[in-house]
């Protein structure tokens, strides 16, 4: 197909296995990882974990990305939409929480095919960088129950060098406002555990505490108290930015305090990280 899904409209041709896209995926989703993952918030992955289907490639591909080995290399295996939908009735019979889809916009076709095969019985979750058009949002509607997009950027020029999207802030607001249309505020199990709703991710940057206090000033004035918010700690040099001169280091103390004050002062409600999870013992093995 020639492919528009994205922001990107690069109008690349995808085959199945064959993408000359930005996302460098073909058409059939590749799966790096299929597991209980216990690293998510506590009402996402509970006691049980969180039933996640990690997805290679990317419409993103930050430069600074965690999950850099699968998010610019297509790495895993290639599965059917059916074969999916039995992933998500293997990982609901080991108890997991919720049906976690990790990365998944640039294999939205399949991905909704599989789960008008299958709908789970337990919650499923859109986890997402939050850089999403209407058109992928209008394929998942009423086959999603929770959304987990990144708000990672308010300054579009950061975007465009980080992660070439220099229309990344008007997008991800776009795309934020359409997912709360869908799923309404957040609501919870007698289990605490979120039934449904939107919790908005923002991760703090080395050397960018302005970017990220404006992100919550921005999710404070455009979503009020509709959402949760994870303020996330967790950011450790990866991919290409190891050896880089700004973004080489994990963030201190005070950055993370700074950001955390903002946060409380904007009355928004929802979670934030201790510092020791800035460690790559918490990135997954990539083995399917």
């Amino acid at each position: 197909m020639i492919c528009d899904i994205c922001p990107r409209k690069c109008g690349a041709l995808r085959t199945e296995h064959v993408g000359k896209g930005f996302c460098r995926a073909g058409t059939l989703p590749v799966v790096a990882r299929i597991a209980p993952h216990f690293g998510e918030e506590p009402c996402i992955s509970g006691k049980n974990g969180s039933g996640t289907v990690f997805f290679s490639g990317c419409t993103m591909r930050c430069r600074f990305c965690q999950n850099y080995e699968i998010s610019n290399e297509v790495r895993g295996t290639a599965l059917t939409p059916e074969q999916l939908a039995k992933c998500y009735k293997l990982l609901e019979e080991d108890g997991v929480h919720n049906i976690n889809l990790v990365t998944a916009d640039h294999f939205a076709p399949a991905v909704a095919e599989s789960l008008r095969i299958y709908k789970p019985s337990v919650p499923v979750v859109y986890n997402c960088s939050g850089y999403t058009s209407p058109k992928i949002l209008n394929m998942m509607k009423g086959l999603v129950d929770i959304y987990l997009p990144d708000f990672k950027y308010s300054d579009d020029r950061l975007a465009e060098k980080l992660s070439s999207a220099p229309d990344y802030v008007a997008t991800a607001l776009a795309a934020i406002k359409e997912m709360l249309f869908q799923v309404g505020e957040p609501e919870f199990g007698d289990d605490k555990m979120m039934k449904k709703g939107v919790i908005i991710r923002h991760l703090i940057l080395p050397m960018h505490t302005k970017n990220s206090i404006k992100a919550l000033e921005m999710i404070k004035r455009e979503f009020g108290d509709q959402a949760l918010v994870s303020l996330m700690c967790q950011y450790i040099p990866w991919g290409e930015m190891k050896n880089d001169p700004k973004l080489g280091r994990t963030i201190t103390k005070r950055e993370y305090d700074k950001v955390k004050k903002e946060l409380f002062s904007l009355g928004l409600d929802g979670f934030t990280q201790d510092l020791s999870s800035a460690s790559d013992k918490y990135i997954p093995e990539w083995d399917l």
